[in-house]
């Protein structure tokens, strides 16, 4: 297994969406399953992922549950966008 400090670095796709039902923001990142949280605008949503991202990574590890890298990991610029899937 790879440090942690290599899995922190990587960089994870994030996904937000508009909750439709309840309001607000639900952040995602898809390559890390039950890696979800939510808030109430998009910026603390996107601030909310990336503490439970941090959370994600350091318990699998502690744990020893294999940790996916990101299918992007030579692709990806670095560069985070945010979108909002209106139905």
């Amino acid at each position: 297994m790879k440090s942690i400090e290599y899995y922190l670095r990587l960089p994870y796709k994030m996904e937000i969406v508009e909750d439709m039902e309840e309001g607000g923001y639900v952040a995602s990142f898809p390559e890390l399953p039950g890696c979800i949280t939510c808030a109430e605008t998009i910026v603390e949503a996107a601030e909310n992922a990336e503490e439970a991202r941090k959370e994600w990574i350091h318990a699998a590890y502690e744990r020893g549950i294999a940790i996916p890298e990101p299918d992007t990991v030579n692709a990806y610029s670095g560069k985070k966008r945010m979108h909002t899937v209106v139905n």
